[in-house]
């Protein structure tokens, strides 16, 4: 069973895309797989509620709140979110991400958003 890990933007386009996330990941996904998080990432989006106004304040807010909801497995690893979700990536993990930046550093395959819509696999 695989591990994917959604980022933080990810989660924020939730709410901009209207995305059910976990229907579309099960429609999407054709391999067994687990959610789980980073603590970074949801010390991000804590900090995105604490600084933030307006509709990226609400998007995290209803990402804290679908992550507290689904009880999504949190990994403790402290540290620099990208460099972790690469660590994690090389180590077998999919990572669900919308960072340009962060796809070039991650082993494939990954997984994106593509037409507000739907998940696709890059392999």
């Amino acid at each position: 069973m695989k591990q994917i890990i959604i980022d933080t933007n990810a989660w924020m386009a939730i709410t901009e895309f209207k995305l059910d996330i976990f229907a579309t990941l099960e429609r999407d996904c054709d391999f067994l797989y687990k959610v789980v998080m980073l603590q970074g990432i949801l010390d991000e989006l804590e900090k995105i509620i604490s600084e933030q106004r307006g509709k990226f304040r609400q998007a995290a807010s209803l990402a804290l709140g679908i992550i507290k909801a689904k009880k999504i497995q949190v990994i403790s690893e402290r540290g620099d979110v990208d460099d972790l979700l690469v660590k994690h990536s090389k180590e077998g993990a999919v990572v669900l991400t919308q960072d340009a930046a962060l796809k070039k550093r991650l082993k494939k395959p990954y997984l994106t958003i593509r037409q507000k819509k739907k998940i696709i696999i890059v392999s």
